[in-house]
């Protein structure tokens, strides 16, 4: 059974499976580095209000399965866990200024996914047998008439 989160006005469930790595690769998150990251990273999510469902730290990845409030916009929930951890992570380990020359820890871009238990095709049949007239995709309820 899925489980919804409530806010002051909202019920949601939004899940997202979020992947993004280190420059080049870099197998570098090991021992302390690695638990200093998940830290930062869980201390990040509270901060807004995100819930981590599960994640993983590997030597040069991350992956988190997230439940988001409606409020919280992706790129930006990323663009915070990335940059703090990155900038906090340069200052406390003097050894990845080293291997990371220019102060960039992560790689540029990130992989997102939305989650549910429902699917595309149930939400377009869904839609498509409400009783509404019809004008091509999008359909108006009491509407006896196409219009333009």
């Amino acid at each position: 059974m899925t489980t919804y989160r409530h806010g002051s006005h909202t019920v949601f469930s939004i899940h997202l499976h979020v992947v993004w790595i280190t420059k080049y690769r870099k197998k570098v998150l090991t021992e302390s580095v690695a638990l200093r990251v998940r830290d930062m990273i869980r201390e990040t999510c509270q901060r807004e209000g995100v819930d981590i469902i599960k994640g993983h730290v590997s030597k040069d990845h991350i992956h988190l399965f997230l439940s988001i409030p409606p409020q919280v916009t992706i790129s930006r929930l990323v663009q915070k866990l990335k940059g703090k951890t990155s900038f906090k992570l340069m200052n406390e380990f003097p050894h990845l200024r080293k291997t990371f020359w220019g102060r960039h820890f992560w790689a540029r871009g990130y992989f997102c996914c939305s989650s549910g238990n429902v699917t595309d095709e149930m939400i377009i049949e869904y839609i498509e047998t409400q009783d509404a007239s019809s004008d091509d995709n999008f359909k108006v309820e009491g509407d006896g008439e196409k219009s333009a």
